[in-house]
């Protein structure tokens, strides 16, 4: 994205709390990243680093309470999310911006049949007639390849496979073609025939429509093929922002290295064990002082342990770490 072009989505400091029985936790602490129209980027990071909070605090989906928006902004085409009301927000969800959620089972109604769900989409962002809104549904569930498309609109969730689900969703996500796709953990619990399927038929409908994508996943395979950016969280925290390339090719933070050296790969030599990130994630209410993967940093200095290194900048990647590369 050049200097000039403004961005699609644009989150600015953004710091996300819930309130516990045990003080205030910070799930995500002042990120900023920026996504360009037709662009993938893909964020990374251990379970409970703050993926899914950030995607769902862009839609405005964080429940409230406990959770609050704590400072920031979140610029969708200019306009502030983070201070919109709930009225406003509605006509943005599925219409403008779309989620794919980690789940299908449960994010689809069990009581409701593939094609209310799908209609009642179409005729709440589109204003179509029930016969109209019905035609436009088939005609989704056929762009996502799902056989006999007239049938499925009359079966139950439970009725579908995990994939042609998963399907579905993509299908009422894309439904009012949105300006931007958020898609969290779309092939979980997926084989992996269907999660090839599923990404496919993701990122074709990216291209289609272009869309700015945010894919949330821990699969790095999946990152490499499908993403031109990548963010690196760790604990709350943005601690990596590179071109794909560029961070699988050299990776600049201890912890992004860790990720990379944790997938497996095929080797001739025998390998007794997986490399494995040493130690635990810090408790998110009783954080370091300095940086938060300190401690499991095989570089760390006493510098690192008193003082957060901030995200810098430099050519086309950004990282927080004292001894980089």
């Amino acid at each position: 994205m050049s200097e000039t072009t403004k961005p699609l989505l644009s989150v600015r400091e953004l710091a996300i709390e819930f309130k516990t029985e045990t003080g205030v936790a910070r799930a995500v602490d002042h990120i900023s990243f920026d996504l360009a129209e037709g662009e993938t980027v893909g964020i990374v990071g251990e379970s409970g680093c703050g993926k899914s909070v950030t995607a769902l605090s862009i839609l405005r989906l964080i429940p409230s309470p406990p959770g609050r928006i704590a400072h920031g902004q979140i610029l969708f085409e200019g306009n502030d999310l983070a201070s919109n009301s709930e009225r406003e927000m509605r006509k943005i969800r599925g219409n403008q911006i779309s989620m794919i959620f980690q789940e299908p089972m449960t994010a689809l109604n069990p009581v409701y049949t593939i094609g209310s769900q799908l209609t009642d989409v179409l005729r709440l962002h589109k204003k179509l007639k029930q016969k109209e809104a019905r035609e436009e549904a088939v005609h989704m569930l056929e762009t996502v390849d799902i056989e006999s498309p007239e049938k499925r609109l009359d079966e139950y969730p439970h009725q579908l496979s995990g994939g042609m689900r998963q399907r579905v969703m993509i299908a009422m996500a894309l439904s009012c073609n949105p300006r931007l796709l958020i898609a969290d953990e779309p092939t979980t619990a997926l084989d992996v025939t269907v999660q090839a399927q599923v990404m496919e038929e993701i990122n074709k409908l990216q291209k289609q429509f272009q869309m700015g994508v945010i894919l949330i996943t821990h699969d790095l395979g999946v990152i490499a093929e499908s993403c031109q950016k990548v963010i690196v969280m760790y604990c709350g925290k943005i601690v990596e922002i590179a071109p794909t390339n560029e961070l699988f090719r050299n990776p600049q933070h201890p912890y992004t290295k860790g990720l990379l050296h944790s997938i497996p790969r095929i080797r001739k030599e025998k390998i007794d064990r997986l490399p494995t990130i040493p130690g635990t994630v810090p408790d998110i209410q009783n954080l370091p002082k300095g940086c938060r993967f300190a401690d499991r940093c095989p570089k760390a200095s006493d510098q690192c342990h008193e003082q957060y290194p901030e995200l810098t900048h430099q050519d086309t990647r950004s990282v927080a770490c004292y001894h980089p590369g």
